[in-house]
């Protein structure tokens, strides 16, 4: 089960991921380990993602940190801030949120 913080982050990179989404596409699902450049977003997005989750959290990101890799997905994105908060993801037992982006 997601502990009460890890739901917090988990939500609040939803609505960042989302809020980009609605901009870019419109209407489209996004499941935490879906891949979000297959979802649709470019690399410019990636770009805004990555300052929206500093912002967020009150981080700086590590240049070193600042990959494809760490924001492939909503699952990636959740780990880093765990990592960089100083915590690990509680993921382990988590579900995967269908998390729909409306306009």
């Amino acid at each position: 089960m997601l502990t009460e913080t890890a739901l917090s982050t988990r939500n609040r990179i939803a609505d960042i991921v989302v809020s980009i989404l609605e901009r870019r596409l419109g209407e489209r699902p996004a499941l935490a380990g879906d891949d979000l450049r297959k979802v649709g977003l470019s690399s410019l997005d990636m770009v805004n993602l990555m300052l929206a989750v500093e912002a967020e959290f009150d981080l700086k990101i590590p240049e070193a940190d600042m990959t494809p890799q760490n924001f492939r997905s909503l699952s990636a994105i959740e780990a880093l801030v765990a990592a960089l908060r100083g915590g690990a993801a509680d993921t382990a037992q988590s579900h995967s949120p269908n998390i729909t982006a409306s306009v």
